[in-house]
């Protein structure tokens, strides 16, 4: 597990140093589509400020999670999921975080997604 924003794929990208097929960007957060995509609209909202994830959370990070939130449904339309989409926050290993890097995943699509719950 990285911590260090020098070494963190998503700060990278969010920095410019590594390509990614951006869908927004601004000062404070970048989506981009995921590179193995696991629905036909599948796509990451990330903050910019390197946070490991929700469970370093606090009350300074309300506004950018909030807008992250607030945007996942109009750049879900955007791309093609307008009938529905999930949102998923992986944190910690057992949890299935990959990437050590605060980050929304937005899945959607032209078919059902099923529950995604395990039973």
């Amino acid at each position: 597990m990285s911590t260090s924003t020098d070494d963190c794929i998503f700060c990278r990208i969010a920095r410019g140093e590594i390509p990614a097929r951006k869908l927004y960007e601004d000062d404070e957060i970048v989506a981009f589509h995921d590179i193995a995509p696991k629905a036909p609209v599948h796509f990451l909202i990330v903050p910019k400020q390197h946070v490991v994830n929700l469970y370093e959370v606090d009350e300074s990070h309300e506004r950018v999670l909030g807008r992250m939130l607030g945007m996942a449904g109009g750049l879900a339309r955007g791309e093609g999921a307008g009938n529905g989409f999930r949102v998923v926050v992986n944190n910690g290993r057992l949890g299935g975080q990959e990437v050590y890097h605060l980050h929304i995943h937005v899945l959607g699509g032209n078919a059902p997604l099923g529950s995604g719950m395990p039973r």
